[in-house]
């Protein structure tokens, strides 16, 4: 089909996420004929620098030729099978090499098929291990402002980003949610680089009061995504994982979106030295190839569910493609080559090079905070930069970045009114350097110099 006929079809059948269907009037979708290394090629060859990802789950790059081959091997072998009952060498090899990397203690592997569905799973294993072990009361959970889970009503219930899920509230599951870390407006008037995570004082509050009904605290490690990437300090993580200790509740975290080195480390919570009881993780785990999720967790917490059937303690949890063994092939082939290229070790000067382009954003007067972490960087626009206010969000002031930037070749998908880059692990530096030079641009445009 030429460009036309896909956009036709496009426009009479497809129902784009995360989209006002109105806004493709206008800008209509960008039909993509391939992707190679950084960069996406629309049909009519236009180069885009893939500053986002793809939505954050590409780690290596467009077409990599290893993912490429682990993908075509193991078409030759089997594409999938039921996963009950039967298993098979990719998802034991990575099960396997995921406990070797993971936070100390997280021994085994439940696998799911996205991000959401693996929150979800995490919910109810919590849940069901405190029936089972004799606590039946713990049977709430407890998030902070601004999070973001996923889109299925047990995700969304645990999130806290209005936008998300207001319109979905009367179905949502009644769970406590108390005041999270916000650095750029800290409350304390600290700084994220020094303070004590002072403001973990509203979640100790509510979990030391609530404590005999709360079943987990969920919460992504470090850096909160869908929020703006907030970023906030790994003091935070080791008094949040004090306080489970102390108040005997789970700590479940969510490294669907900073797992996989995104932090610059290949788990957030190895930033904080500490393990949580259930681990979540997706995007990334394929380099962006094939959907894939897994739930790890405790040999204390799977021993809960162990017993003769009859018992009925199992975890009755499924999905189709669990243990999708192509996608399990390509996850393993994502180990192999943090490994083989030594990945986490290269990203120094990349990172050096987004802290060098901090300097230029913040003498933008209307630009509030440059913020980092790991291979991870923000860019927030403000109104007033002396009160920190935002622009009104109907004004779209990050869209219209998005736009410009498309102009002129970077995808740089907003969040309200924070830019933000997250590119492939593995970009180069020259493509680096572009990716900033064209969100400057695309800001000063927008919001002026």
């Amino acid at each position: 089909m030429n460009k036309k006929e896909i956009l036709e079809l496009d426009r009479r059948h497809i129902w784009h996420p995360c989209t006002q269907e109105k806004d493709l009037e206008a800008l209509p979708p960008i039909p993509i004929a391939r992707g190679k290394g950084s960069f996406l090629y629309d049909l009519d060859n236009n180069r885009y620098i893939d500053g986002v990802s793809s939505w954050w789950v590409n780690l290596f790059g467009h077409s990599h030729p290893r993912l490429n081959r682990a993908l075509t091997e193991q078409t030759e072998k089997v594409a999938h099978h039921i996963f009950a009952g039967f298993t098979h060498e990719p998802a034991a090899a990575l099960a396997a090499g995921l406990c070797e990397i993971a936070p100390a203690g997280l021994n085994k592997v439940f696998f799911t098929d996205n991000g959401s569905a693996a929150v979800e799973a995490a919910l109810k294993m919590s849940f069901q291990y405190w029936q089972q072990v004799g606590r039946p009361a713990k049977t709430r959970f407890v998030s902070i402002s601004e999070a973001y889970h996923g889109e299925t009503i047990g995700a969304l219930s645990v999130g806290g980003c209005d936008l998300y899920r207001s319109v979905y509230r009367p179905i949502l599951l009644d769970e406590f949610q108390v005041q999270g870390p916000d650095c750029y407006r800290c409350p304390y008037r600290l700084t994220r680089d020094s303070c004590q995570a002072e403001c973990i004082e509203a979640m100790e509050e509510l979990v030391e009061r609530e404590h005999q009904q709360i079943a987990a605290i969920i919460i992504e490690p470090l850096i909160q995504g869908a929020a703006g990437m907030r970023i906030y300090p790994a003091v935070y993580l080791n008094r949040l994982r004090e306080l489970c200790d102390r108040c005997q509740v789970h700590y479940i975290a969510d490294e669907i979106a900073v797992g996989f080195g995104r932090t610059g480390k290949m788990f957030a919570n190895h930033h904080a030295g500490v393990s949580p009881d259930i681990l979540c993780l997706s995007k990334g785990i394929t380099g962006g190839y094939m959907p894939l999720a897994v739930v790890m967790t405790t040999q204390q917490v799977y021993d809960a569910f162990y017993d003769d059937y009859q018992s009925l303690k199992a975890f009755l949890h499924s999905h189709s493609y669990s243990g999708n063994p192509l996608a399990c092939a390509v996850a393993c082939e994502v180990l192999n080559i943090f490994r083989d290229d030594q990945v986490l070790q290269k990203l120094e000067p990349k990172m050096a090079l987004l802290d060098a382009g901090a300097a230029r954003f913040e003498a933008l007067p209307h630009i509030g905070e440059f913020r980092r972490c790991g291979m991870v960087a923000a860019v927030e626009m403000v109104q007033d930069k002396n009160k920190k206010t935002p622009y009104p969000w109907q004004e779209r002031r990050g869209y219209e970045v998005y736009q410009r930037a498309l102009q002129k070749g970077a995808l740089l998908r907003p969040l309200g009114n924070v830019i933000y880059f997250m590119p492939a692990l593995n970009i180069e530096e020259q493509t680096l350097q572009d990716l900033l030079d064209i969100a400057f641009e695309s800001v000063v445009a927008v919001c002026g110099k």
